[in-house]
């Protein structure tokens, strides 16, 4: 059963949450990022991009970039940019965005939860990826970017979080990106043992983002309890940062691909080759989007195909086997293309479905793409379905919504 306790949150001052919550620096160019330090000296990206301030270049993840991430969000801190809640409790999260709504709770899961499965996965991670994130929690001690859970549906916590929403938000402010974001505190303790008590009867918890945070918390953890032997269990790194929303909260995208050459051939062979393992129909010049499982759409020679998997292609008992991103490897990418690795060819590049199937006609009318594959998007039953039989998807498999900003929210590993 899922263990998801409270916690005092250090948040941004009321006056200044829209300053300060960011994107993923991920998520920025050189010119945007330097843009938004230059104009806003609030932006949390101070703290991840510490560098701008003193114009002292440091080594990404190197021992002194990670003291001044620490400084500098000290220092936010102490000019009280960000402030402490002194009372344990849960956050109802709301987000706006392209007319979809989203309302989940941010607490903080379980370690123990992580390690004994009741948390779930279905992303293979990278042990070096998962140990630099650790060795950035080890200096940093803190948490600023939510894990994102799904889980079942629960009536009661449904009810509490669907009665907030009618109350005055802590924060409500739109982001540049025309996305808005809505705050409430939970600290009455009736609501938050109501809370606590709901969530440890659901059996299983799942990440649908952020898989190496999970797992670099976990390594944290277990790496500080081995130093203290004598650890209770309630140390704050005994936890992690998460938003969970309830499965009809949450939505998955899909996750398309563009490929930059045809392996040699010319289109009208590439056509062929295809035909062996699909129905192909010639859409034209109109934007086609798949819709069903096992139906994917083709841009080549500014035609848009639909293609339709074949029945001896399509293994629904095989979990992996049967999502539309192994077909298309198993069946195009691989046999056909020559792309067997999708995490390292370069030959292949991923369009997150929120851009719709114009950016994948972009991408080949404008950039360096010669075909363009659009996926119809894996279902929430598929995505527990292999996290439940311990399998793992492909890489660039789902794009899930909605996405948090860091410093909205920070959970401290050390108080």
């Amino acid at each position: 059963m899922a263990t998801i306790i409270p916690f005092k949150a250090i948040r941004p001052a009321k006056d200044k949450v829209h300053l300060v919550a960011s994107r993923s620096v991920d998520g920025y160019n050189k010119t945007e990022l330097h843009d938004k330090l230059h104009g806003n000296p609030y932006t949390f990206l101070h703290v991840i991009s510490p560098d701008f301030n003193d114009g002292k270049k440091t080594k990404p993840g190197s021992p002194a970039r990670l003291q001044k991430v620490k400084a500098q969000y000290l220092k936010f801190i102490e000019e009280e940019v960000f402030v402490n809640d002194t009372q344990p409790g849960y956050y109802v999260y709301q987000q706006f965005k392209d007319g979809n709504v989203y309302t989940g709770i941010i607490g903080c899961s379980s370690i123990d939860d992580y390690f004994n499965g009741v948390i779930k996965i279905h992303e293979q991670t990278l042990t070096e990826r998962e140990e630099k994130l650790k060795e950035y929690l080890e200096v940093c001690d803190f948490n600023a970017e939510p894990v994102l859970f799904s889980y079942p549906n629960d009536k009661t916590i449904d009810q509490i979080t669907a009665d907030t929403i009618k109350t005055e938000p802590v924060y409500d402010f739109t982001t540049t990106d025309r996305v808005r974001h809505k705050l409430w505190i939970l600290n009455k303790k009736e609501t938050v043992a109501t809370i606590q008590e709901r969530f440890s009867k659901i059996p299983a918890v799942y990440i649908a983002d952020g898989h190496h945070r999970s797992a670099s918390s976990a390594l944290l953890g277990k790496s500080r309890r081995e130093k203290n032997p004598n650890y209770t269990g309630k140390e704050p790194y005994n936890f992690y940062l998460g938003v969970f929303f309830p499965e009809t909260q949450l939505k998955i995208f899909d996750f398309n691909r563009v490929v930059k050459d045809l392996n040699g051939m010319n289109s009208d062979a590439f056509l062929k080759r295809l035909k062996e393992k699909f129905d192909i129909k010639l859409i034209g010049e109109q934007e086609y989007k798949p819709n069903k499982k096992h139906n994917f759409s083709m841009y080549l020679d500014g035609n848009w195909y639909s293609l339709d998997a074949k029945k001896e292609i399509i293994h629904n008992e095989e979990p992996v086997g049967s999502l539309d991103a192994t077909i298309l490897t198993d069946h195009i990418l691989s046999p056909i293309l020559n792309i067997h690795d999708l995490k390292t060819d370069k030959r292949i590049g991923f369009v997150s479905g929120i851009k719709g199937m114009k950016e994948l006609k972009n991408q080949v009318d404008k950039w360096n793409f010669t075909v363009a594959f659009g996926l119809f998007p894996v279902e929430m039953e598929q995505l527990k379905h292999i996290a439940d039989t311990n399998s793992i998807m492909p890489p660039k498999t789902t794009w899930v919504e909605p996405k948090m900003r860091s410093g909205l929210v920070i959970y401290s590993l050390s108080e």
